[in-house]
């Protein structure tokens, strides 16, 4: 490999995953702040919060349980909408060789 050409397998696939409104706040920071060379995804159970997330990519958590509306903040919800969106959560993750995941309480 020559010197000062970038090889985009030699670096690692890196994903920053913004839960809830305390993470989905802490991706929008850290785009601000012009952090590059990750992929940045929101994932909320209201639609809303994700409509003003500057996130690259974005999942909406529990559809059918919260129906976009979020969570009230009951970790139960939480949970569940999590578990009723299991396998785009691991789509979501897929490829990846490092993951950070931020949230808030």
């Amino acid at each position: 490999m020559a010197l000062g050409i970038r090889d985009e397998a030699a670096f690692a696939r890196i994903k920053v995953i913004g839960c809830g409104g305390g993470g989905t706040n802490a991706v929008n920071r850290m785009i601000d702040a012009g952090l590059t060379g990750v992929e940045f995804y929101a994932m909320n159970t209201d639609v809303q919060v994700l409509d003003i997330s500057a996130a690259h990519y974005k999942l909406q958590l529990g559809e059918n349980l919260t129906r976009g509306l979020g969570a009230g903040g009951n970790p139960e919800v939480g949970r569940s909408a999590a578990e009723e969106s299991k396998s785009d959560i691991k789509k979501s993750l897929e490829g990846a060789d490092m993951v950070f995941i931020t949230a808030g309480m």
